[in-house]
């Protein structure tokens, strides 16, 4: 199974870009997509039908052009839940779960704090309660595969400049701490599990011609709970695919 995980900045301008025939030629069996920003009845499932994806779930924040969450697949899944049970954030859009089998797909999107204090402190008790909700979601599904923008860089590699942006949200030591501490709970980063020393990023600021000159950043991850780790085949950051700020990152099993 072939999963990509891919930030798109709106839904609907990804699409005016040619993501969905991206998609055809990628062909990942399920596809999930962060920052949707649109709502149920404002998507068009024709182009990703044709690209070979029939099953679509949207979860919208009931903002409208805000956030968002949806998951895509070839095949259909044994169920799809939508949020966590948690107001704050079921507001805003931001975890979908497709079961396929035993093995689940999660598609979520992590807060930003880059908008200030009160937004950080949002986030960290987001990441803490992620972490506890996944945690209990183990006991009933223990295979996970854990998507989406986490909008934090884990370690030095992972930044362009990490010296200049140690105190900057997303790569502050709070969060990194969480990040340390969320895989030393049972979890795996598939593509630095891979390629230890791999210098490559997800994301690009908009200013300053940072995508070409590649200053940027690792956000995106496919993480997956660590009885998945034996059959992990691939993880990869697919740089080529220019549809957004963000670029897909995927992961074979």
């Amino acid at each position: 199974m072939k999963i990509i995980s891919y930030n798109v900045n709106g839904l609907r301008a990804a699409v005016k870009k040619g993501l969905a025939e991206w998609l055809a030629q990628e062909s990942p069996d399920v596809f999930c997509i962060q920052e949707t920003k649109l709502q149920p009845d404002q998507f068009d499932p024709t182009p990703f039908v044709e690209a070979g994806y029939p099953y679509s779930y949207l979860y919208s924040a009931q903002k409208k052009g805000y956030s968002g969450v949806a998951i895509l697949s070839k095949i259909e899944p044994d169920k799809v839940q939508s949020g966590m049970g948690i107001e704050a954030y079921d507001n805003e859009g931001r975890f979908i779960r497709a079961d396929f089998g035993d093995l689940s797909v999660i598609s979520a999107y992590h807060p930003s704090g880059q908008s200030g204090d009160i937004r950080q402190a949002f986030k960290m008790q987001w990441l803490s309660d992620f972490q506890d909700y996944v945690g209990e979601l183990r006991a009933s599904r223990p295979k996970l595969v854990l998507c989406g923008d986490y909008n934090i860089c884990h370690e030095a590699i992972d930044i362009h400049d990490p010296v200049r942006n140690a105190t900057v949200s997303g790569f502050l030591p709070e969060e990194r701490a969480w990040m340390s501490q969320f895989l030393a709970d049972g979890y795996t980063d598939s593509f630095r599990h891979l390629y230890p020393e791999a210098v490559k990023y997800s994301w690009w600021s908009y200013r300053a011609g940072a995508r070409a000159k590649n200053k940027g950043w690792r956000i995106d991850y496919c993480m997956l709970t660590d009885n998945l780790r034996s059959e992990l085949k691939e993880a990869e950051i697919l740089n080529d695919a220019v549809h957004s700020d963000h670029c897909p990152v995927s992961v074979t099993l």
